[in-house]
């Protein structure tokens, strides 16, 4: 039975969802659909998400061009991968080229200021230009896996390796970084090819970028056009028409917890491999063992800017809270004095009477996304809000939680947090043990969390990090590189022609 191509929809319409539920058409939805238009229904929130035509044939045409780009690969050798990498971190390094980027990203900044967006991982400022130089030219000192053999098995006249090789179109959904331009552009090290959607905010610094320094770069290496490619549109729709392409080997996406569920369940559906790298916010375990300095230290230093290893909720053994609390408090204001600012907390009702009353009947100016904002600042928390993940732009915000002991600690980690980075702070090797058997992270660590970073911690140029929210990693470190996106095959050596079984 040949299947009928949706122009229409009628207000009231039944969609099935998961192959037990329905949901309803509304009559928003029925007057935009067009003839071209997709729908796609989402059972894990039960939306049905609209995709125009002309979202989907931007996604498709960035993937017709990756996918051509990916046979012509195979043909290429490394020194023009590396003439690639050189050639799109000179142009970057050249002020000249740069001043047009940055002119496009101060637009970008201007305007999302203006619909009161956040701007904190939208600027492209010199720390950030230099970051995305260093990650691209060490690319080019990066050896390919591509052909590596991981493994030999030897057997009476035949011989099986199993070999490291290309494994297709890497579809990457991001948020307004203009930085993971760099980071994703580490597929083609071993012969992928990628197709970028950018968040709306940072697509005229993504444009900048595209025009001024990698195409150039891929056209003077010798590359095939398709190889990197941007989906250029604004809208949320282009990513999920992205996702939805089954020509996709892996769909990578990256942003806020929600809209990365949905990039994954729409990738899900159309039976695309998916790296989620979504909420973050790491925690730290202070036991009663905790050395002070030490402490005080690795609280500051997790706190300088907001990004998914930044510290979000501090557990204290409550039996220690009267020596360490003030440590911690005294830290997080610190970390704020250091950005300019006034620090904001957060505490369970319960554990109301750890903080002095000044702290919640003290006002102060808060930065927002949308502006300063006049908060208290110290506010409490129910339990179902322990696993919110604070959005700050230059004042430090955290959870400060009591908890009974370890165990306690970890059991409120496991279940509230996104189960991404925990820090215990404490002088009893044995409590690191305990900790390290019981925690559900895939990066745990004894001091400040800044370090989970793959081209702080590995010098590799990272993808995403990935959260145990819904569980385990097969095979593969939470950090996802360019590198790391392979395939295995197998290849037989016949010495003896005569094996047989």
């Amino acid at each position: 039975m040949e299947p009928t191509p949706l122009t229409s929809l009628t207000a009231g319409m039944p969609i099935l969802l998961g192959g037990d539920h329905v949901v309803h058409v509304t009559e928003e939805l029925a007057a935009a659909f067009a003839p071209g238009d997709a729908l796609l229904p989402v059972p894990s929130d039960g939306s049905l998400l609209h995709v125009p035509a002309a979202d989907r044939r931007a996604a498709a045409a960035a993937v017709d061009a990756a996918v051509a780009a990916f046979e012509a690969l195979g043909e290429i050798d490394d020194d023009h991968l590396d003439a690639f990498y050189h050639g799109f971190a000179d142009r970057l390094a050249d002020d000249e080229t740069f001043a047009q980027i940055a002119a496009a990203n101060a637009a970008d900044v201007v305007a999302a200021m203006q619909r009161g967006r956040s701007t904190t991982r939208l600027v492209l400022d010199e720390r950030m230009r230099r970051g995305m130089i260093e990650g691209l030219r060490g690319w080019a000192s990066t050896g390919s896996v591509r052909g590596r053999v991981l493994a030999r098995h030897e057997h009476d006249g035949w011989t099986l390796e199993q070999v490291a090789d290309r494994l297709g179109v890497v579809a990457f959904v991001f948020e307004g970084r203009p930085n993971v331009f760099a980071d994703a552009c580490g597929v083609l090290r071993t012969g992928n090819a990628v197709v970028f959607r950018i968040g709306s905010d940072a697509l005229g610094t993504a444009r900048a970028i595209v025009a001024h320094a990698l195409e150039p770069a891929l056209e003077a290496a010798g590359l095939p056009a398709g190889a990197a490619r941007l989906v250029d549109a604004p809208s949320r729709a282009a990513g999920w028409a992205l996702f939805s392409d089954p020509r996709l080997a892996l769909a990578v996406a990256r942003g806020s917890g929600a809209a990365v569920r949905q990039l994954s369940a729409v990738a899900q559906q159309a039976g695309n491999a998916v790296s989620a790298h979504g909420t973050g916010g790491a925690w730290m375990l202070v036991s009663a063992q905790a050395d002070p300095d030490r402490l005080a230290a690795a609280v500051r230093r997790s706190l300088d800017r907001k990004v998914c290893n930044t510290l979000n909720t501090v557990a204290v053994e409550r039996a220690a809270a009267p020596t360490l609390v003030p440590i911690v408090l005294e830290a997080v204001s610190r970390a704020a004095a250091d950005l300019g600012t006034e620090p904001k907390l957060h505490v369970l009702e319960r554990d109301r009477e750890v903080l002095d009353p000044d702290w919640y009947d003290t006002i102060v100016e808060v930065e927002r996304a949308e502006g300063p904002v006049e908060e208290p600042r110290a506010e409490t928390l129910i339990e179902a809000q322990l696993g919110i993940e604070w959005e700050w732009e230059r004042s430090p915000e955290i959870t400060l939680l009591l908890v009974d002991d370890l165990e306690d600690g970890v059991s409120a980690f496991n279940g509230a947090s996104p189960r991404f980075v925990l820090s215990l702070l404490s002088a009893d090797p044995a409590e690191h043990a305990r900790v390290w058997d019981l925690a559900e992270a895939p990066y745990v660590g004894d001091g400040f969390t800044r370090w989970v970073d793959g081209q702080y911690a590995l010098g590799t140029p990272e993808l995403g990090l990935s959260n145990w929210e819904h569980g385990r990693l097969l095979g593969r470190s939470g950090i996802l590189s360019g590198d790391a996106i392979v395939t295995v095959r197998s290849r037989v050596r016949q010495h003896d022609p005569d094996v047989h079984r």
